[in-house]
């Protein structure tokens, strides 16, 4: 039986290693964290639907489980090769074929330290804002409820100070979702988005971003936040420019929540070794973007969801599958 490795066991690697399964392929997922699930495993609800993100989580994991599938957790690959992967620990683990589905990184917001995170109470990341929606407790620093609450699109993405110049392309979206989700917590808080420009290019985000504005009465305001500082009722003071009147704006806001973006993975050099390239982005590059987007430079080695590019769920599961398939017409052919 051929044997596939997977490198990475969130939504990607899980959905490629399924397609492989079904097709009599021995898949092998070898994931650094101690469980399956990637990113996923921080989210709430998934937009646009609101799904719980503990549905698809589950449903993928069992799965994964009623098909038998080898996996091996707490386990980190060093260095990839056509047809291998060499572990942390020195162990060399053989294959037929690699399939790279290591995700991407987020974007340390304490980079950007005029919006003082990590410096001043009641900043935070979108990430922060999921975990507390999952743990059912959502508040302020001292634990009362904000009357007014500020979102901050692009922070680390579309951004050449930080080398950032990519989009995130899930950040707009992420920012509606969580502007309506504190919007039905917080009935009588204010609640607005400073953003660039909102990019709404999937299948009913735009209809969730009208909800926002008519249902929700969710403020959107183009302009970037210059800079924020502490008040000393413990509030956040931030500056901003309305582009589109000219105007400058100030006001304190009870939680200030910045919209992380993805970067590349910082495992994504090592696989230079093997002759994979890497975009300006630092994602790794598809052999074309086109008829080859699921494959590397090199015979033998794919990649399947974000390790080549920001995208949302639903994608990284569609590229799982696709992934696969030229996964099994590679093995066919060898």
């Amino acid at each position: 039986m051929k044997r596939v490795i997977i490198i990475g066991g969130g939504v990607a690697g899980m959905q490629t290693a399924l397609r492989l399964a079904e097709e009599g392929v021995e898949p092998l997922i070898v994931e650094k964290e101690a469980e399956l699930g990637g990113k996923l495993r921080g989210w709430h609800r998934l937009f646009p639907s609101f799904t719980p993100a503990s549905e698809v989580l589950g449903e993928l994991r069992s799965r994964v489980a009623r098909r038998g599938i080898e996996v091996m957790t707490s386990t980190e690959v060093k260095a990839v090769e056509a047809g291998a992967v060499t572990l942390v620990d020195g162990r060399r683990i053989e294959g037929d074929a690699v399939t790279i589905c290591s995700g991407f990184d987020l974007f340390d917001a304490r980079i950007k330290e005029e919006y003082g995170y990590g410096i001043y109470d009641n900043v935070f990341t979108s990430v922060d804002i999921e975990r507390m929606l999952n743990e059912g407790r959502v508040a302020r620093a001292d634990g009362s409820r904000p009357r007014r609450i500020a979102f901050l699109h692009c922070v680390g993405s579309r951004d050449e100070k930080v080398c950032q110049r990519h989009c995130s392309r899930v950040c707009c979206v992420t920012g509606v979702k969580q502007a309506m989700e504190m919007k039905e917590l917080f009935p009588e808080a204010d609640v607005f988005n400073f953003y660039m420009d909102i990019r709404m290019f999937g299948p009913g985000y735009e209809e969730m971003y009208r909800e926002a504005q008519q249902r929700y009465n969710i403020h959107f305001v183009r302009g970037r936040i210059s800079e924020a500082a502490p008040t000393i009722d413990g509030r956040v003071q931030i500056k901003a420019e309305d582009t589109l009147t000219g105007r400058p704006l100030r006001m304190s806001v009870d939680m200030l929540v910045l919209l992380v973006g993805m970067r590349a993975g910082e495992t994504n050099p090592a696989y230079e070794a093997a002759g994979l390239g890497r975009l300006e982005s630092g994602f790794m590059a598809p052999r074309d973007s086109f008829l080859g987007n699921v494959r590397s430079r090199t015979e033998g080695i794919f990649y399947a969801g974000t390790v080549t590019a920001p995208k949302n769920i639903g994608e990284t599961i569609n590229e799982g599958c696709a992934a696969a398939d030229a996964v099994l017409e590679y093995l066919k052919k060898s």
